[in-house]
């Protein structure tokens, strides 16, 4: 069976729209997993035992565990363990989330070591309080340092998006699965999701590098 470019193309409008989701889900969890990895820093940066303890084995398990079977677990497992039963999009948003708080934090607190100690210290003996020094001082600076590898984070959620077709989230790849069963083609509408999931790589890998740009200039 040949390829069929025209395949490729009838499939494009319907997995671009369903793509929509993909950009959606990626855009919302990357927020909450921005919210969560800061937290997860300065709780970290506290130097709590029990806390850096706890975070230290719910990392392992981020790091040692496939994002299919955490999304499995959002979504199965929390109605199983407590009742609560969650949106396939919803359990999606927060399973990647999670997912990605933890790495963003890993992201952070390598790059941590690498602002001025003399401005916290500073800052201190300003008498300005840490919630201050944090906000003000420490994640601007931060931000920018880690920007673009938040980019490539940003790149690695957007494929992770695709998982949720498993969980029956209506996104572009279940979309091409759906176009691939009805005219008995599989390969070419999975083709048109691979496209879509390239573009919007493409387009945050080219945002990445004009922020890249942009803090080079202002260094100068």
């Amino acid at each position: 069976m040949k390829f069929d470019l025209s395949l490729v193309l009838a499939a494009l409008p319907r997995v671009s729209d369903a793509a929509l989701v993909n950009l959606r889900i990626a855009i919302l969890a990357l927020c909450l997993a921005l919210l969560g990895g800061t937290a997860l820093t300065v709780l970290r940066s506290l130097k709590i035992p029990s806390v850096n303890r706890v975070i230290a084995v719910l990392l392992s398990f981020i790091r040692g565990t496939p994002i299919l079977i955490q999304i499995f677990l959002v979504y199965y497992g929390l109605p199983a363990a407590t009742g609560l039963r969650l949106a396939p999009e919803v359990a999606g948003i927060a399973a990647i989330a999670i997912n990605s708080s933890f790495f963003i934090s890993e992201i952070m607190r390598g790059s941590l070591p690498e602002i001025e100690g003399g401005q916290i210290e500073a800052s201190t003996a300003l008498g300005l309080p840490p919630s201050v020094i944090w906000r003000k001082v420490i994640l601007p600076q931060l931000f920018r340092k880690i920007s673009p590898m938040l980019i490539n984070e940003g790149t690695v959620v957007v494929k992770g998006t695709a998982l949720l077709s498993v969980i029956t989230v209506v996104e572009a790849l279940r979309v091409s699965q759906q176009i691939g069963a009805a005219k008995f083609r599989p390969f070419e509408p999975i083709v048109a999701a691979a496209l879509m999931f390239l573009t919007i790589n493409l387009a945050l890998m080219a945002l990445g590098w004009a922020l890249e740009r942009r803090f080079a200039r202002e260094i100068r």
